[in-house]
């Protein structure tokens, strides 16, 4: 994949949902929750106003309906600003 955000955003692959429970009853697609989990895999420039802290490779948390949902060779990505992640984890 050739893709590379401008300014301040960021190019997410979201952690796959949930596909069962602890008690091992598989939970359907419509009741999946939409995971609020994913992994960096590239970062714009940044802006004037806005340093660049993200970095590719980093696991992120982000906003239930933070972004714009893209689909590129038939995997689903999230295209979002910096500032709509809510924390690095590890």
């Amino acid at each position: 994949m050739n893709i590379k955000p401008l300014a301040d955003r960021v190019l997410i692959e979201p952690n796959a949902a949930e596909e069962k429970t602890l008690a091992g009853i598989y939970i359907p697609d419509s009741a999946k929750e939409k995971p609020l989990e994913g992994k960096v895999l590239a970062v714009g420039n940044g802006t004037k106003d806005e340093e660049m802290i993200l970095k590719v490779g980093d696991t992120v948390l982000y906003g239930k309906y933070a972004g714009t949902e893209i689909e590129l060779e038939g995997k689903k990505y999230l295209m979002m600003r910096q500032s709509d992640v809510l924390a690095v984890i590890g």
